[in-house]
């Protein structure tokens, strides 16, 4: 009798997110990470945060250090795992070692999986031999080796590996992004689970920890579906000797692409969430556009948050083609989730990106000025890290404000008749707020002068700011104060 595969749903829904700790968490990782807190979320079922660090080679603790922030940064808890322990514990393969030599031994007594010790080149001979492509690979020769053979080959100093025997038919899945999915009989050799030096292979070790833990939904990135045959095959072979209830049913999630519709690999700056993160992306902004990926919540909306993801979300409602990342989408994506933000708490998230100009904590006076200029960027602002270049000038000194060349070349030669105009008009106001600034100015320049208010009021802009583009320039003025706004006028008008 076959396995079946798994009916559960609802709270006994059970999803894992199992990364390697290799690199920097890679913006499709995360992805991954995030469809299946939410579908867990949505059914109310649980999520298993393990970590697969069998590879001592590329692991690396500072890696699982980086993925922890990552979904810590992110909000994107786990019911059971590392850091919060459970029922299946260790969460890490490198301490699951007696767990994977229990099974092993298990699988051997039930002639599940046996001994191989043919080496590459004679599984070339052989294929050769009978007509094959010499690079077919292994034909499953040795299923029924005698004892009397395998003890030959010992004697030779050979030490087997050991392959899983696979079914002799057709391996079938309902996929739940791409649909029902056959590999035919003969699409794949019995393979390795276990190296001739004991150790075993992520083929074996993954699907083990996803019987043992009870995970019913293995939702993961379409360049492992190849895998996902040998996986069923390893499952049935777990369940007929009782340690796996069923088989878990399958969603693979679409390709993360980059420029030029490739493949987002580690080495495109766009791939790594922290860069997103210095960039000056909130966590709700990226959540959001990472969920974009592969799933939208309707047809006309692109804007929502994690809770009405979670509210929404199925893993059947996954796009199975291919998703480009598109940094400028992003970004706009993340600058509506800054205007939703309540004031104080933009206010806040401002001052990791002012550490040139704000003390920490800021000064009562920084902190009063910040507290004034905070929404006049909240509605401008697409990334956190445009915040030096919009807010800089107000806490420089007026001596150290630089005026940037871009902004110098702005200046037509009239801009110091527009200056001294404009000095004239401020000096005498007694009352230093913006309506009052604007309507001096406006009475000077656009009536006295008869400027358009481009041209009237881009010198200004210039000599208080330093550069082309600002926060709104009267109210910029009113924060700046009277003294330190005349003096940066004068300053400009004497260059």
């Amino acid at each position: 009798m076959t396995a079946p595969f798994t009916t559960a749903s609802g709270s006994d829904v059970r999803v894992r997110f199992c990364p390697s700790p290799t690199g920097t968490p890679h913006v499709g990782l995360i992805r991954t990470a995030l469809f299946n807190w939410a579908y867990a979320r949505h059914t109310g079922g649980k999520l298993v945060f393990r970590i697969e660090d069998t590879d001592a080679a590329r692991d690396s603790e500072e890696s699982y250090e980086q993925i922890l922030d990552a979904l810590r940064w992110l909000r994107l808890d786990w019911d059971e795992g590392v850091d919060v322990g459970g029922p299946h514990g260790p969460y890490r393969q490198s301490q699951r070692t007696d767990v994977y030599e229990d099974v092993i031994a298990k699988l051997r007594a039930s002639g599940h999986v046996y001994e191989s010790f043919v080496t590459p080149e004679e599984m070339e001979a052989r294929n050769r031999a009978a007509g094959r492509d010499p690079k077919q690979g292994y034909d499953n020769h040795e299923r029924d080796l005698t004892d009397e053979e395998r003890q030959a080959f010992r004697d030779q100093g050979r030490e087997p590996a050991l392959r899983l025997r696979v079914p002799d038919r057709d391996l079938s899945f309902d996929d739940l992004v791409r649909g029902e999915i056959t590999f035919k009989q003969g699409t794949f050799p019995d393979f390795v689970v276990v190296r001739p030096n004991g150790k075993p292979l992520y083929t074996f070790t993954n699907p083990v920890d996803d019987a043992l833990m009870g995970i019913t939904h293995v939702l993961r990135g379409e360049d492992l579906l190849s895998s996902t045959p040998r996986q069923i095959a390893l499952y049935e072979a777990l369940y007929e000797i009782g340690l796996a209830e069923s088989i878990p049913v399958f969603g693979h999630l679409p390709y993360v692409m980059g420029e030029g519709n490739k493949k987002l690999s580690k080495r495109d700056p766009e791939s790594n969430l922290f860069l997103h993160r210095a960039n000056g992306m909130v966590p709700e902004g990226l959540v959001n556009y990472l969920a974009l990926l592969g799933w939208s919540i309707a047809p006309d909306r692109d804007v929502f948050s994690i809770d009405e993801m979670v509210a929404a979300f199925d893993v059947a409602d996954v796009n199975p083609n291919p998703a480009r990342f598109d940094q400028k989408k992003a970004e706009a994506i993340n600058g509506d989730h800054i205007r939703l933000l309540a004031p104080d708490d933009f206010r806040d998230r401002l001052l990791p990106y002012l550490t040139d100009f704000v003390a920490s904590p800021p000064t009562p006076e920084q902190a009063a000025v910040l507290a004034a200029a905070a929404p006049l960027v909240q509605e401008r602002m697409q990334v956190l890290s445009e915040a030096p270049a919009m807010l800089g000038f107000l806490f420089t000194a007026d001596d150290d404000l630089v005026v940037e060349d871009d902004a110098a070349a702005t200046l037509k030669d009239d801009a110091g008749a527009v200056l001294s105009a404009s000095i004239a008009a401020l000096e005498p106001l007694d009352t230093w707020e913006s309506p009052a600034i604007e309507g001096a100015l406006r009475t000077a320049l656009i009536d006295g002068l008869g400027l358009k208010p481009r041209l009237a009021f881009g010198p200004l802009r210039v000599a208080v700011s330093g550069r082309r583009i600002s926060p709104p320039l009267f109210e910029s003025m009113e924060i700046l104060g009277k003294d330190s706004t005349l003096a940066r006028l004068r300053s400009l008008a004497a260059r």
